[in-house]
This record gives structure tokens, C-alpha cells and sequence, in this order.
């Protein structure tokens, strides 16, 4: 964890890989859950979405969704998209675009199913219905097990970094900063 206020931009920018690192190993980081902004062509659609892997050699953030899922449909219509992200405890924030992708067999799937399959999280992907669909009322956990091996709706989300637009909110002023091809460069708050 940062624990000193970053003065160099090459610095911060390592910072906040490593923070990516952490936050797919550390339920409690404040990156561990973002919000995903993608588009179906007609308007602009967000969610909540848990980080699960970050690759910081390809600077690729892995998420799971559900095949079925309108999300799924917009990711692979139009694979670009916005991640935003908020930590509390560092005062940052990060906006960044990113190219999408999504996987819904091959090794890749089937390597994370074989881990999730047997945890409380699996029955995301287990559902009958495709999310969002109407329902007579609202319900919890299933009552039933549907057969674990199963993973006809589960699916893999790369989410590969474009651009990170980082922003310090801080008693001592705010920061903004930009990185991607172009490098590094600092902002307007």
C-alpha cells in the first residue's frame, strides 16, 4: 500500500499497477469491486463488477460475467469500455478505458470454473434464467443445487488497458494525471 504522498510520474503510475496487483488478491481493497461503463449502441450502460486477475505485463484486468448477460451482448458488439475504480483508503481514483473482450470456452474458462465451482459465487453462473429477467419474486440463494459441472453460462472478461486516468483527491490539493501511449503527463484536477 502507498503510504507517503508520490511526487514522480513514473512513481505513481507504478503505484497503481501495483495497486491493481493487490486489489485482485485483497477482498477489502478498494479496487476490488469497480464499476464497468459499456455501450449497446444507443446509450451507456454501468455495473458493478469484481476484479479477479490483473496480468501487469499485458496491464489486463480479468473479471467473470454470465454469457447471457447484456453486458456480455455490449462487450462483444462494443468491445471498448470504462472502468472506474475508487479507493478511500489511497484517495484515488482511477478512470480507465479499455478494449474488452470475452470468453466463453477453451482452456482459459474451464481452468477458472474448475476453481469456482464449488464456491457460493459459482451459482451466479448457474441460474436458469439469464440475468435480469422477471421473476414473481425476489429470491436468495437456490434452494437446490444445480449440477456444478455445468458451466454453459460462465465466462471469462478481459478488460486490456488503454489509458489510466488518475486523480488524487488529497487535503494538501488535488492531482490529476494521464498515462498511455502517448506517456505520461499530468492534468488539470
Amino acid at each position: 500500500m502507498v503510504t507517503s504522498r508520490l511526487d514522480d510520474l513514473a512513481a505513481i503510475e507504478d503505484a497503481v499497477w501495483r495497486e491493481l496487483g493487490r486489489a485482485v488478491n485483497d477482498t477489502e481493497h478498494g479496487w476490488r469491486v469497480g464499476v464497468l461503463a459499456t455501450t449497446d449502441g444507443r446509450g451507456a450502460h454501468a455495473r458493478s463488477i469484481v476484479l479477479r486477475e490483473f496480468d501487469p505485463a499485458t496491464r489486463t484486468l480479468v473479471f467473470f460475467t454470465d454469457a447471457r448477460s447484456p453486458k456480455a451482448a455490449q462487450i462483444e458488439a462494443h468491445p471498448q469500455g470504462s472502468l472506474v475504480l475508487w479507493s478511500d483508503a489511497l484517495g484515488w481514483q482511477l478512470r480507465l478505458r479499455v478494449s474488452l473482450s470475452l470468453e466463453t470456452a477453451g482452456l482459459a474458462v474451464s481452468s477458472r470454473w474448475a476453481r469456482l465451482k464449488m464456491t457460493p459465487a459459482a451459482h451466479d453462473y448457474l441460474s436458469p434464467l439469464p440475468p435480469g429477467s422477471p421473476v414473481a419474486a425476489p429470491h436468495g440463494l437456490p434452494t437446490s443445487t444445480p449440477a456444478r459441472a455445468s458451466r454453459d453460462f460462465f465466462a471469462v472478461a478481459a478488460a486490456e488497458i488503454d489509458a489510466v486516468d488518475w486523480l488524487e483527491l488529497h487535503a494538501l490539493g488535488h492531482r490529476r494525471a494521464r498515462f498511455d501511449a502517448d506517456g505520461r503527463r499530468w492534468l488539470t484536477p
